[in-house]
């Protein structure tokens, strides 16, 4: 069904996304059909905010960073796209300028579908309406979930949740540990919780004391995913 440059893993990453895994056999077929794979480096731009949308794409590796700029003029984290997520039909919907920057974070596969085969897709295929539909849902869904996070709980249950989350969407498990394959600096990762850095690196020290994960420099280790639940419900 997938063109065969892609990986056995990134084939796999496709085909299990929990959005595409959904959708009718005849529908997976029509999208891949008219998918391209691109595979590019770390820091590739794939939008830019205020341009024109072009492309509908699904992220077979790797991660794709949303950000914007702040009034300072500095670069912010929003989200990470994983393996087998699809972005960029909103502004291929609506019309109007990306609302956000994009690029890739680390080596990436993706899956790019241009404007008027996107087009053709929606004209041909009623069921991708309602499927987008229910994938549009979810997003607002998971942004009402995050500001209540953000306003309504300590940034120590926040920061064990987003871990738990990193390591389900990129953790490797050697033995007992998860290492969270994703490479993220402490800024970043303070940028996806709305706080600071200081702040975060005072609890990834408190984390590490309790034993519950182990900082390398370029890796974050998961030694105790119960606790990090523990922490996570508090």
């Amino acid at each position: 069904m997938i063109t065969p440059a892609l990986t056995l893993d990134e084939r796999q990453h496709i085909e299990t996304g929990p959005w595409f895994a959904k959708l009718s056999a005849p529908l997976q077929h029509a999208i891949l059909s008219r998918a391209v794979v691109r595979r590019l480096p770390d820091g590739a731009s794939l939008a830019v905010r205020g341009t024109q949308a072009e492309e509908w794409v699904g992220v077979a590796r790797g991660a794709v960073r949303i950000s914007t700029v702040s009034l300072a003029g500095k670069q912010v984290s929003l989200t990470y796209c994983e393996p087998g997520t699809w972005f960029g039909d909103i502004a291929l919907f609506d019309g109007l300028p990306r609302t956000h920057d994009a690029q890739t974070h680390g080596d990436t596969t993706l899956l790019v579908v241009r404007k008027p085969d996107f087009k053709e897709l929606l004209a041909q295929h009623v069921e991708l309406y309602d499927a987008l539909l229910r994938l549009n849902c979810r997003r607002l869904r998971l942004m009402f979930d995050q500001f209540e996070e953000l306003n309504t709980r300590p940034l120590q249950a926040r920061l064990a949740r987003q871990l738990l989350l990193l390591a389900k969407s990129y953790g490797i498990v050697e033995g007992d540990e998860i290492r969270i394959g994703l490479q993220l600096a402490q800024e970043d990762l303070a940028q996806l919780l709305g706080a600071s850095r200081q702040r975060v690196n005072q609890e990834l020290k408190g984390f590490e004391r309790d034993g519950m994960l182990r900082v390398e420099p370029t890796r974050l280790v998961l030694l105790s995913r119960e606790k990090l639940l523990a922490v996570a419900e508090r």
